[in-house]
């Protein structure tokens, strides 16, 4: 019982530490991060709780639920009062960094269940010691949260209908996860019930359509679909009915149009999303592909739990490999099972059921030396900017580039010592140390690099937002799709100007100002109205005539 308990302050220890540290220190990115704090920042402005907005405009692309967790996050460190010591970018992210320490715990806790103390650890130290899991824990975009929610609707199904289970505890945990269901739907909507209900029948079609799993899962699933929609009307039910049936029949038809569509810059190959979580989980995602096909000496209930984590990654990667539009986080769902097979896999190294596998050693080496040298080679590219960009064709780039960005000559240094640590962790087959050397890289590279990064791609059309914070002005982006302008500007309510008005009206109510980058439409870049007040990085900033 002591052991359990330190192991739970251990893990709560490390996470926090890994997490929370450092998520103040850069501007939020463009587009999701600040759009999803801008709609949490309207929430506190209007005290309008129920109904997302964007510009003070129905936002119908989200549910509210994340929203509501960077509201209480904001009101509890009183981001917005420079004089609270805390950043609204900490506000905005910090929701996720909480996500991300239960996440962990409840990797511990279902490991030790399904295993033994052993497992759960080295679940849960594999997912805090791999890229894009580590990094999306210190982000302000709602997928770390609505992933939770789903694992945990799948975890307690495939619990409510597990022979090993009595019957009172399968009705408990069909509920369970009718519960998180409904809060994955609370999150981003109806895919959450949608990838949930896919991976159901999946496990019931790969299985034979078995007659005895119909009859074991016909009642949690429908007691599970009962909680998930009332859940689900918490919001959908008050949107309608202070907004009546239009916001809704919109956000069913974005849904829709979001799967059966592509964005503008968002078609990628077919490929995408395996290449995304093959390089960007490293290394739990080369750890895993043996588990994908092979099974190893574990017991029922693992080998159970297996198949589940199975089917739910095929599940996410075949549905996002389907839809037309492919962004990074669409397959983060996938890196909740891809974490559980590579403990898998570690841990049947470990007890000596299966062998080190020269092939899992080649990519680890690999793609963990791929990764190592893109670390490396990023703070280079901004220390020899200069020499670079005669090479570079992309005038906004190069523009970027020019930004002035001071660095310290050592943050490649960074990168080298993950060299090292990729070489000599593999090549002791040290599974376990080569996640704390990925966890211990990712933290530096957080606190100096990210905000480096940063200062090429935005920080001076953000700096121009935060100048005119406070005046009553308007501020506009012209020829590209942002929302820095809405957080950073801290725009009032106020009775909103399509961009024809504001170039065009005779007189104005007050002062206008516009930004465009450099790419822009000669013609807009000319307008007769407009007066250029100065150009950086790639940004031209106007101010109405």
């Amino acid at each position: 019982m002591q052991t359990r308990h330190l192991s739970y302050i251990l893990i709560t220890a490390l996470g926090a530490v890994f997490f929370i540290p450092f998520i103040g220190s850069s501007h939020l990115f463009d587009w999701d991060e600040i759009n999803f704090a801008e709609s949490a920042r309207e929430m506190i402005l209007t005290g309008n709780y129920a109904t997302v907005q964007i510009n003070y405009m129905p936002f119908w692309e989200k549910p509210p639920l994340f929203f509501w967790m960077q509201v209480l996050a904001m009101k509890a460190f009183n981001v917005f009062d420079p004089n609270s010591g805390f950043a609204p970018e900490f506000g905005a992210r910090f929701p996720n960094a909480i996500i991300g320490i239960i996440t962990l715990l409840v990797f511990y806790r279902i490991g030790r269940k399904l295993y033994n103390e052993k497992f759960g650890l080295l679940w849960a130290l594999g997912y805090l010691g791999s890229f894009t899991p580590h990094l999306y824990f210190k982000s302000g975009i709602i997928d770390p949260t609505f992933n939770l929610f789903i694992f945990l609707g799948v975890w307690y199904f495939s619990q409510s209908v597990s022979t090993n289970q009595n019957i009172s505890k399968r009705q408990t945990y069909g509920l369970l996860s009718g519960l998180f269901v409904g809060l994955a739907i609370l999150t981003k909507g109806p895919v959450g019930g949608l990838l949930w209900a896919l991976t159901v029948f999946t496990y019931w079609g790969v299985n034979g359509f078995s007659a005895s799993f119909l009859k074991d899962a016909i009642k949690p699933f429908f007691s599970a679909i009962a909680i998930a929609f009332l859940v689900a009307c918490i919001w959908f039910g008050l949107s309608i009915y202070q907004n009546g049936w239009g916001l809704f029949i919109e956000f069913i038809q974005y849904q829709i149009r979001l799967l059966t569509t592509g964005d503008a810059g968002h078609e990628q190959p077919f490929y995408y999303h395996f290449v995304v979580v093959l390089v960007g989980c490293f290394p739990i995602s080369v750890l895993a592909i043996r588990a994908l096909g092979t099974s190893g000496s574990g017991n029922s209930q693992g080998e159970y739990f297996r198949k589940w984590m199975i089917y739910l990654f095929w599940v996410v990667m075949i549905l996002f490999t389907i839809v037309k539009t492919k962004i990074v986080h669409y397959s983060s769902m996938a890196w909740f099972p891809v974490s559980y097979l590579a403990a898998y896999h570690v841990n049947n190294l470990l007890s000596g059921n299966w062998k080190w596998s020269k092939l899992t050693g080649f990519g680890l080496f690999f793609i963990g030396l791929v990764m190592a040298i893109a670390l490396t080679a990023v703070p280079l590219v901004g220390q020899y900017a200069a020499q670079l960009i005669p090479y570079i064709k992309d005038d906004f780039a190069v523009a970027n580039l020019s930004a002035k960005v001071t660095w310290g000559g050592w943050e490649q240094y960074m990168g080298l010592a993950y060299i090292a640590a990729v070489i000599v962790m593999v090549s002791m087959r040290n599974i376990r140390g080569l996640y704390i050397a990925t966890a211990l890289c990712l933290f530096g590279y957080s606190a100096v690099v990210v905000s480096k990064i940063e200062g090429y791609s935005q920080r001076a059309a953000i700096s121009f937002y935060e100048s005119l914070k406070g005046k009553d002005v308007y501020v506009e982006p012209i020829g590209f799709k942002s929302y820095a302008q809405l957080f950073y500007f801290q725009k009032q309510p106020q009775k909103p100007k399509t961009e024809a008005n504001l170039l065009n009206e005779p007189h104005l109510d007050k002062p206008a100002y516009f930004v465009m980058k450099i790419t822009a439409d000669s013609a807009m870049k000319a307008h007769p109205n407009l007066r250029l007040i100065k150009e950086e990085n790639g940004f031209l900033f106007y101010e109405r005539k």
